[in-house]
């Protein structure tokens, strides 16, 4: 697929998609003859995790890192060292989720008190 439908599937800016294909995130599968991304599926899914990344607060540094992870443990599920590495990366989501969590409910209270008022 061309970057204007991946952006449209994955909810994001162009501009966006290219950033990522800049820092080395997300490279394209593919080029056209005239030079054009061309993504696959699989580039979706990964668009997609970045995605739910963002929320977390994880630095584009660190998303790599997982993504990293990610593909090591594909290439090699029994790679211990990645195994431990994406165990501590799932526990530090969990938290970072957690945190959000409480942010937000700082948020409805603060919403609840500006209703009263």
């Amino acid at each position: 697929m061309h970057i204007g439908e991946l952006a449209d599937r994955a909810g994001m800016s162009l501009r966006t998609i290219r950033h990522y294909d800049d820092v080395g995130l997300l490279k394209p599968s593919g080029r056209t003859e005239g030079g054009f991304r061309l993504y696959t599926e699989d580039d979706l899914v990964r668009l997609l995790l970045i995605r739910r990344m963002k929320p977390l607060g994880y630095t584009l540094e660190q998303m790599g890192e997982l993504l990293g992870v990610i593909a090591a443990l594909a290439a090699d599920p029994d790679d211990a060292d990645q195994r431990a590495a994406f165990e501590r990366i799932a526990a530090e989501a969990t938290e970072r989720r957690d945190r959000l969590r409480l942010h937000l409910e700082y948020a409805d209270e603060f919403l609840e008190i500006l209703r009263e008022h």
